[in-house]
C-alpha cells in the first residue's frame, strides 16, 4: 500500500472489489494475521462464498464498493431485471410454481402427489406406484421443476428402461422445457477420457446400460441432487430361505441410493404378491426402514407407509368426477394355418430344435439355445419375415464355408426378459446376429444346415407367392371390417413391417408407419401424418418410445410377444389418458402351432380373470396375474418343444376361485392402493 494512500476501512457489512473476486464481495468477517488479512463474506449478485487470505503486497489492490443510484440505465434492462427478482421469488408465494409455468393440465391425483406427499418431504426418498396411465412422467417433471424454481436442485438423472429413453426426453422438454441429455455407449466413447456423469447436469440413461460392470464406477463417482427411476421394480432382489440374491439392476439401486439427495421411483406393479421382494425394493427408499416383512405388512394394513402413495385406475377421475379410462375391448381371433404353412413349420420346427438341443448339450449352453429360437420367432411373425432371416442365415453359413472366421454374437443377458427393455435399434442388431448362429461343428454339417436352409427358403417363397398365408387373410378381414376408421397395427418384426405396409398400400389404404431404426424427430412426424392423413399405422415396439397415439382407438396385434409384458406395453400407447373413445384390440393368433396354443390358452385364461375380477386391469399387469410363471419361458420351451405341451397349458390353466381373485388383487396392489384422492 502507498504511503500516501489511505487505507480503506474493512469492517463488517462494507463492500468492497478486487481483482481476485468476479464481483464485489460483502464483508462477514474480518481477521488480521500479521502480514495477511483474511476476509470472508459472499460475492453480492452469485452469493458465492468467499474465504480468502491477502497478502500484505495485495491491499493496494481492495477498493471500496458503493451501488451510486443515478436512474439512467436503460428502462427495459431495469425491467427484465426486476422480471428476473420477481421470478427469483415466485415459489415464495405460488406453492403450484411449476404446475403454472409448464405446459400440462395436471389431474387431481397429480397434483395431490405432487404438493400433498413428496414435495412436502424435506428429502424425497419417495415411490409413485399408481396404476398404468397415470401420467407418472407429468408427476416426475412437475416434481424436477418446482425442485428447480425453488433452488433446491441441479444436477438431476434419470433412469428408464432402454425403449423408454425417447419418451422421457420428448415429454420433458415438450411439456416442462427441460432439456436432457441422453447418455449411452456411444456418448461415453465420445468423452473418452471424462467422466461425461459430471460433465452434464441433467441426464436420461437406461438402466441397463448403467448397471454394467465397465460404467458403474464412473456413475458411483459422481453426487446427484435428484435421481429418477422409472419402471423402478426391475431392481429387485429375492430371498430364498437365508440366501439374498441381489440382480444386476438392484445393485445400480444401491448405488443411486447412496449417490442421490432426492431419490424417487416410479412403477406401476410394486407388490409383485410378494412382501420380502417389496421390503427388499423399498430398502433401496431407506435403508432398514422396514426391518421385517411383519412390520411393513402392519403398516399396509394401518394406511400409515410415508415411503409411497398408490391410486387404482377405477379411482382416477378429472375435476368433474368423470372417469379418466373408458373400457377396453380385447378379442383374440384364432385361426388355422393351411397344410403349406404346416409343412414348412413342421420342417423349421425340426431343424431348429435340433439345433436348440445340440446347443444345450455342448458348452454353448442355454442363452445360445434360447438364441436359435428366432426364426420360430420369425415365423410366428410373418412367412416373409421367415423368409428374409432365412436369407441372412443363409449368406452367414455360405460366408463361413467360404473360410470366413466367425464374428463374436451377444448372448450374455441375465434373463431372456432383460432383452425387451433394450432400445428397439440394439434388440434387432442382436437378434439379426442370433439369426446367423451356428452350432455346426464341421464343414459338413455346415453343408447340410445349408440345403436345408435353401429347401425351407423354397417352401416360404411358395406361400408367399400364392398369398396363401391364413393370417393375412384373417388380418384383411378385420380391417375391412372396421370400415374407414383409424387402425394402429403392431408387429415385432421390421421385415413383417415392411410386408404390411406394401400388402395395405396394395389395398387401397393410406398407410405410414414407425420403427426402432427412425429419429426421435421422425417418429413425431410420422405420429402427425397419422393424426392428420393416413387412416392406418403400422408400427413396431418403437411406437411406445415417445409417441402419443390417443386419437386412434383400434389396435391389430398382427403377432403376439412371446413375452406378454410387451402385449401390455403396445395396449398402453392408445388405452391412457386423453383417449375419449373406448379402445378395441385384436389379437392373431394360429392356434395350431405349439407357441400359438399357449398364446392362445393365455389370452383365453386372462378373458376369464377379466371376468371374475369385473375390471379391464389384467391387461395391464399379465405378469404379476400369472404371479410364480415365468410366461416367456413356457412359450419358449412349447416352441422349442423342450416341455410336452400339454403340461404347459396345465400350468396356464389358473382355477379362478376366490383365493386366486383375493391373491390376484393382493398381486395388483389393491391393499397398498389409497382409495380417497384430495379433490380440493
Amino acid at each position: 500500500m502507498n504511503k500516501d494512500q489511505k487505507p480503506i476501512e474493512l469492517s463488517e457489512g462494507s463492500v468492497i472489489k478486487a481483482p481476485f473476486w468476479p464481483e464485489p464481495v460483502k464483508i462477514e468477517k474480518v481477521e488480521y494475521l500479521g502480514d495477511h488479512i483474511r476476509i470472508v463474506g459472499a460475492t453480492i449478485n452469485s452469493k458465492t462464498y468467499v474465504d480468502s487470505l491477502i497478502y500484505k503486497e495485495d491491499f493496494d489492490k481492495i477498493e471500496a464498493f458503493s451501488i451510486i443510484t443515478d436512474f439512467l440505465a436503460n428502462a427495459e434492462d431495469v425491467f427484465l431485471a426486476l422480471e428476473a427478482y420477481r421470478f427469483k421469488l415466485a415459489s415464495l408465494f405460488d406453492p403450484l410454481l411449476a404446475m403454472n409455468v409448464s405446459r400440462v393440465d395436471p389431474l387431481p391425483h397429480q397434483i395431490e402427489a405432487v404438493y400433498g406427499y413428496v414435495l412436502k418431504l424435506p428429502r424425497i426418498r419417495f415411490l409413485i406406484a399408481d396404476d398404468p396411465g397415470a401420467g407418472k412422467t407429468i408427476m416426475a417433471g412437475l416434481i424436477i421443476k418446482e425442485l428447480k424454481l425453488r433452488g433446491l436442485v441441479r444436477r438431476i438423472l434419470i433412469v428408464v428402461p432402454g425403449h423408454l429413453k425417447d419418451q422421457w426426453r420428448r415429454e420433458l422438454k415438450e411439456k416442462f422445457s427441460e432439456a436432457f441429455v441422453v447418455i449411452d455407449r456411444g456418448m461415453i466413447e465420445a468423452h473418452y477420457g471424462e467422466n461425461i456423469w459430471e460433465k452434464e447436469a441433467q441426464i436420461i440413461t437406461s438402466i441397463d446400460f448403467s448397471k454394467q460392470e465397465t460404467i458403474l464406477p464412473a456413475l458411483e463417482s459422481v453426487h446427484w441432487d435428484l435421481v429418477i427411476v422409472d419402471e423402478a421394480h426391475k431392481m429387485a432382489a429375492y430371498r430364498y430361505g437365508d440366501k439374498l440374491k441381489e440382480t444386476a439392476r438392484y445393485k445400480l439401486g444401491k448405488v443411486l441410493s447412496r449417490v442421490s439427495e432426492h431419490l424417487l421411483f416410479l412403477t406401476a406393479t410394486p407388490h409383485k404378491g410378494d412382501p420380502e421382494n417389496f421390503r427388499l425394493f423399498l430398502d433401496l427408499l431407506e435403508p432398514g426402514f422396514f426391518s421385517s416383512t411383519e412390520m411393513l405388512e402392519e403398516s399396509m394394513r394401518n394406511r400409515d407407509n410415508p415411503l409411497f402413495t398408490r391410486r387404482l385406475k377405477e379411482d382416477l377421475k378429472d375435476f368433474d368426477g368423470r372417469p379418466l379410462f373408458l373400457p377396453r375391448h380385447v378379442r383374440t381371433i384364432k385361426f388355422e394355418i393351411t397344410d403349406e404353412e404346416k409343412r414348412l413349420y413342421n420342417l423349421l420346427s425340426e431343424y431348429v430344435v435340433t439345433q436348440y438341443n445340440k446347443a444345450l448339450q455342448s458348452d454353448k449352453k442355454r442363452n445360445v439355445a434360447f438364441a436359435l429360437l428366432i426364426l420360430q420367432r420369425r415365423m410366428a411373425s410373418s412367412v416373409y419375415a421367415l423368409k428374409r432371416s432365412l436369407e441372412r442365415r443363409k449368406r452367414r453359413l455360405e460366408a463361413l464355408l467360404r473360410g470366413e472366421k466367425e464374428k463374436p454374437i451377444r448372448v450374455d443377458f441375465e434373463a431372456v426378459e432383460e432383452i425387451d427393455d433394450y432400445d428397439e435399434e440394439q434388440r434387432w442388431e442382436m437378434e439379426e446376429g442370433w439369426e446367423t448362429l451356428s452350432v455346426a461343428e464341421s464343414r459338413e454339417e455346415l453343408e447340410k444346415e445349408v440345403k436345408t436352409i435353401e429347401q425351407l427358403l423354397e417352401m416360404a417363397d411358395e406361400i408367399i407367392r400364392k398369398e396363401i398365408e391364413v393370417k393375412l387373410k384373417e388380418f384383411r378381414g378385420v380391417m375391412e371390417s372396421l370400415g374407414d376408421q383409424k387402425i394402429l397395427i403392431f408387429t415385432e418384426s421390421r421385415d413383417s413391417l415392411d410386408y404390411l405396409v406394401d400388402k395395405i398400400r396394395s389395398w387401397g389404404y393410406t398407410v405410414t408407419y414407425i420403427h426402432g431404426g427412425m429419429r426421435l424427430e421422425d417418429r413425431v412426424k410420422a405420429e402427425q401424418i397419422f393424426k392428420n392423413e393416413s387412416q392406418v399405422m403400422v408400427a413396431t415396439e418403437a411406437a411406445g418410445e415417445g409417441i402419443n397415439l390417443q386419437f386412434c382407438n383400434i389396435m391389430i396385434n398382427y403377432d403376439i410377444p412371446w413375452n406378454p409384458n410387451r402385449l401390455e406395453q403396445r395396449m398402453g400407447r392408445i388405452h391412457r389418458y386423453g383417449q375419449v373413445k373406448e379402445v378395441f384390440v385384436f389379437n392373431l393368433v394360429a392356434e395350431d402351432t405349439r407357441e400359438g396354443k399357449v398364446l392362445a390358452r393365455l389370452l383365453d385364461k386372462l378373458e376369464e380373470i377379466r371376468k371374475a375380477l369385473g375390471t379391464d386391469k389384467v391387461f395391464d399387469v399379465i405378469g404379476e396375474i400369472f404371479y410364480g410363471k415365468k410366461l416367456y419361458q413356457l412359450v419358449l420351451e412349447a416352441a422349442a418343444n423342450a416341455r410336452d405341451i400339454e403340461d404347459i397349458l396345465e400350468e396356464i390353466d389358473l382355477k379362478v376361485d376366490e383365493e386366486y381373485i383375493s391373491r390376484v388383487k393382493d398381486a395388483l396392489g389393491e391393499s397398498l392402493a389409497t382409495r380417497f384422492i384430495d379433490y380440493t
